[in-house]
């Protein structure tokens, strides 16, 4: 039994610790209602955060991040690049795996679910800006009300206790929205004035 116990911890392990590219679907995927650029990420996310949820990296397992997840108690977790809520303490479950776990995203819907090309994971990003969460999984037999597993890495979460106040969204007021703006008033013949 200690055998398979060790295969099963060794076979989630490695499944959510592989880096690599954000999947390419199929068919177009409506575009993020955020849109940075690359600076304009790097200026607002730390080293660990930009190369996570940018990048479609992945933390270490068991590490600082995972550490504070577990401490962390009853309230909602945020998107870290973008603030609009992904999860909540109340699908938040012990799974062992070495990263944040939760059964479900919260009630808000803000997680999309993408197959990744290899066709044996599926990544969950932010649906508001992209950022790259992790991934989920199905059917491991976890005694959860879904029987899923959204493994997700703790630097892309934003935790806020409860009853604390929820985190400023970021403004769609970026540089391509501002681009688009001027694109769209100079196909309209109407003169941009810049300050």
């Amino acid at each position: 039994c200690l055998p398979l116990l060790l295969t099963v911890v060794t076979l989630a392990t490695t499944a959510c610790a592989e880096d690599k590219k954000a999947a390419t679907p199929d068919k177009p995927m409506p575009k993020p209602e955020v849109t940075l650029s690359e600076q304009e990420w790097k200026k607002r996310l730390t080293d660990e955060q930009y190369r996570v949820t940018r990048t479609a990296g992945t933390e270490r397992p068991n590490g600082e991040e995972y550490e504070k997840f577990n401490k962390q108690g009853d309230g909602t977790y945020y998107c870290v690049c973008c603030g609009v809520e992904l999860f909540t303490s109340g699908e938040k479950f012990h799974s062992g795996c070495g990263w944040p776990s939760f059964y479900d995203q919260s009630k808000a819907k803000n997680v999309k679910e993408t197959m990744d090309p290899d066709g044996h994971r599926i990544e969950v990003n932010c649906k508001r800006c992209d950022a790259h969460l992790g991934h989920v999984f199905d059917g491991e037999g976890f005694k959860t009300p879904t029987n899923r597993r959204f493994c997700i890495n703790g630097v892309a979460l934003n935790h806020v206790p409860k009853g604390g106040p929820a985190p400023k969204l970021l403004e769609l007021g970026t540089a391509a929205v501002e681009k688009k703006k001027e694109e769209v008033a100079k196909e309209a013949g109407v003169e941009v004035k810049k300050p």
